[in-house]
């Protein structure tokens, strides 16, 4: 069996989109999510457009992005999307600035993400700085530029939700700079809350392997690097230490941040939605 029959990302459908009943989930409301042209931020964004939030979606790759748009139009919601390149802190800028035009900004989604797979030794520090860049300085920076937005509106609330993993939990062998970033954003998330007076929020979202491209991409290198076939990495290594061994959809991963953006979610303030199937129960 071919490792793209293994792990092929799959479609979003309207059914499978979590819609909840929130007054403040409305076109007036702006949700910002990175990583917007594939995957998890793909999924979220239109998630985040489904649920009537006038969502803007940052990403480098413009053709994938727009293809977000227009799935997220095509179900009936509202999605601008912006070509980011969040190592570069004057397209963050210019971004968020965008974003203001269209509405309130209350809601952040870092979801943006890339791997690389070398033990220490070996890790390219060029990797090391764009990996940090991306997945930590920009969520970061898009907090401290979207947190006066949140505090200027009517009710003073907003909620920042960035994308950790069971990797923000344990460290798996050379993952090292993915395990540094989503370690960091645990802790970027309860830096926003206990400065947010509870009314604004950070959370993450830690999952175990979810069926995506980023995912896919991994399988050749794990091979080699552990001297096994790519079916025995996704059976033994991915799924193996889960106690659901069916891989998590990207728009349950998006379906999750809705859930945390959400009237439902007043009490998660700095707290991680950790849904791995049983993954950390078993290692």
């Amino acid at each position: 069996m071919s490792t793209m029959g293994i792990i092929d990302e799959p479609k979003i459908t309207k059914e499978e989109v979590l819609v909840l009943m929130d007054d403040d989930f409305n076109s007036r409301n702006v949700c910002v999510v990175t990583g917007a042209a594939g995957g998890i931020g793909r999924a979220t964004a239109v998630a985040s457009a489904t649920n009537n939030i006038m969502t803007v979606g940052l990403d480098i790759n413009e053709e994938e992005g727009k293809k977000t748009e227009q799935m997220a139009r095509d179900m009936g919601g509202q999605m601008v999307f912006i070509q980011t390149d969040l190592t570069c802190d004057e397209d963050i800028e210019l971004a968020v600035a965008e974003a203001a035009k269209l509405g309130q900004i209350r809601y952040v989604a870092n979801i943006a993400g890339v791997q690389h797979i070398d033990p220490i030794d070996k890790f390219p520090m060029e990797k090391y700085d764009m990996m940090q860049k991306m997945m930590l300085r920009a969520p970061y920076y898009l907090s401290e530029l979207t947190i006066p937005y949140m505090k200027k509106s009517a009710s003073g609330c907003g909620a920042i939700g960035n994308m950790s993993s069971v990797h923000g939990h344990i460290c798996t062998m050379n993952k090292s700079v993915y395990n540094i970033t989503k370690f960091g954003l645990r802790a970027l998330s309860q830096s926003i809350s206990v400065q947010g007076d509870g009314k604004i929020r950070s959370f993450t979202v830690s999952t175990a392997y979810v069926k995506t491209n980023l995912v896919l991409k991994q399988v050749p290198a794990q091979a080699e690097q552990r001297g096994i076939t790519p079916e025995e990495v996704v059976r033994d290594v991915m799924k193996g230490k889960s106690l659901v061994k069916e891989m998590m959809s990207p728009i349950e991963v998006g379906n999750l941040f809705i859930f945390g953006f959400s009237r439902f979610a007043k009490y998660l303030v700095g707290g991680d939605l950790l849904f791995d199937g049983g993954f950390m129960l078993t290692i």
